[in-house]
C-alpha cells in the first residue's frame, strides 16, 4: 500500500504548480481535509473538459483515469445540454461522496501535473 499525502496538501500543491505555469486552479468542492478523495476537472483555455479520478488497481495502487469527457457540439442547444449534463455529473458525485474534493485545473497539457503524458 502506498503512503498517502493528506488531500488538502495535495490539492494545494496541484493548484500552486498549475498557477506557476500560468494556469488557473480552484477548489469547486472541499472534501475531508486529510483522507478525502480527489476528483480533477482538467481544462485547456476553458474548454476540452475532462474528469480524472484515481481508480483502484488489482495490485492495490490507485491510478488517475479519465472517467468523463465533456463532448462538444456545433448546435448551441445541444451544447448547453451537454454542459448541463457534465455539471450535473459533478454535483451528483459530490453528493455521493461528502469526502470528495472537486478541483478544477485550467492550463496547457494539464495531464502532466498528474503524471500522465497525454
Amino acid at each position: 500500500m502506498e503512503a498517502r499525502i493528506p488531500a488538502h496538501i495535495e490539492v494545494s500543491g496541484l493548484i500552486r504548480a498549475v498557477e506557476a505555469e500560468g494556469g488557473f486552479g480552484t477548489v469547486l468542492s472541499k472534501g475531508e481535509r486529510d483522507a478525502g478523495t480527489i476528483m480533477l476537472v482538467l481544462l485547456e483555455n476553458g474548454g476540452n473538459a475532462r474528469i480524472y479520478e484515481r481508480m483502484p488497481q488489482i495490485d492495490g495502487t490507485r491510478l488517475w483515469q479519465c472517467t468523463k469527457k465533456h463532448e462538444t457540439s456545433e448546435n448551441p442547444a445541444e451544447s448547453l445540454d451537454l454542459r448541463l449534463a457534465f455539471s450535473a455529473y459533478l454535483e451528483r458525485r459530490g453528493e455521493q461522496d461528502r469526502d470528495l474534493w472537486i478541483v478544477e485545473l485550467d492550463v496547457a497539457k494539464p495531464e502532466r501535473f498528474i503524471g500522465l503524458g497525454v
